[in-house]
């Protein structure tokens, strides 16, 4: 019996990574599509295929989504059930102006034949890709695929390493099955493999057929699950009439808002993140936690730098300790230089500024 060689397990402990600053997450659409992998699932005829050319269209030409607002880039559109006239006539409805920078494509190759080695040039072709929408998932896949829980998940997360190589989102168009479920999401046609493949979920479900009326049901890895009444206007573009999402209260110019106040009163602090959340937010009214105080600075080390704010992270006495220093106009640019959790290096261009 041969003998196989596994290289060792490359592990990061937990301290060091809750105590590394954090990339944020890049969104092509603000809390609703971040970069990876999607899929957006509906009855026939419901107007899938209408919402995924206007979020084409919106995302090239930079325009918010329902009011929040796009990561702006080139897209690419594989209408792959459409024909060149119908997608001509369907841009005059949903748009005054089509950018150079939105694509269509009506054929491609399948999954497993050719298709990756086509977006992977596309790419090269136009780096600034934020956003590809393939519609139908289906017929990327071709007529003798079949339907097992190993190749629905073989083939999307095929797909999920490109968009994450390349930083971009991918969004799926399919369809659900007709007869119901306790959950809309139970009802995405295929194995549970695609639900656990993609990054997030969406159905859309008319409340009646032709009514225009129609709810877009969200769940996702990266975003709060969320339902969007729509409603779908003349020019068949779906318009937003209620929203349930609720904007978290801590976002990051939140945060930076509150530490800059707390730098202005008392120009440091040195303290636990039980502490620091009982000092910014004594009365409870920003709904601050310890692991929430925590989380959003190592996310916003870059814009509490800009802002001023000097960070650092060590441990005494088996605590972990937030350390906050205001940086004067004379040593910030020196201190900006220097990595906001190498509290060595921190200790020491401080003492030297001092």
């Amino acid at each position: 019996m041969k003998n196989t060689i596994l290289s060792s397990l490359n592990t990061i402990d937990g301290e060091t990574l809750m105590n590394r600053p954090l990339q944020p997450l890049s969104f092509v659409v603000d809390t609703l599509i971040s970069q990876g992998l999607h899929i957006l699932a509906g009855s026939p005829k419901v107007g899938k295929s209408w919402l995924a050319l206007w979020l084409a269209v919106a995302v090239a030409k930079g325009e918010p989504v329902w009011g929040m607002q796009v990561k702006q880039g080139t897209t690419l559109y594989l209408c792959l059930e459409d024909s060149q006239l119908r997608i001509q006539n369907r841009l005059f409805d949903v748009t005054e102006d089509a950018p150079a920078s939105v694509h269509f494509c009506t054929e491609s190759c399948i999954l497993g034949d050719g298709l990756m080695e086509q977006l992977e040039e596309f790419l090269r072709e136009h780096p600034d890709t934020s956003l590809i929408i393939i519609d139908t998932l289906q017929m990327i896949r071709g007529t003798n695929y079949d339907n097992t829980y190993a190749n629905d998940y073989r083939d999307l997360s095929t797909l999920k390493q490109l968009a994450d190589a390349h930083g971009i989102a991918i969004l799926l168009i399919h369809h659900l099955r007709k007869e119901k479920a306790d959950d809309v999401f139970n009802r995405i046609s295929g194995t549970t493999a695609i639900s656990g493949a993609v990054d997030s979920s969406f159905t859309l479900v008319e409340e009646q057929r032709g009514s225009g009326r129609a709810r877009l049901s969200c769940i996702g890895r990266d975003i709060e699950y969320r339902e969007l009444e729509l409603c779908r206007n003349n020019d068949n573009v779906w318009e937003v009439t209620a929203d349930s999402f609720q904007q978290p209260a801590m976002l990051d110019g939140r945060i930076v808002f509150l530490l800059s106040a707390l730098m202005d009163s008392c120009g440091k602090f040195i303290g636990t993140p039980t502490e620091l959340a009982n000092k910014i937010d004594p009365e409870g009214s920003e709904g601050i936690t310890p692991k929430k105080v925590g989380r959003q600075i190592m996310q916003s080390v870059g814009a509490l730098r800009k802002a001023g704010i000097f960070v650092s992270i060590r441990r005494s006495n088996g605590k972990r300790l937030i350390e906050l220093r205001r940086a004067d106009s004379d040593d910030f640019s020196e201190v900006g230089e220097i990595d906001p959790i190498d509290t060595a290096n921190v200790e020491n261009a401080r003492c030297a500024a001092q």
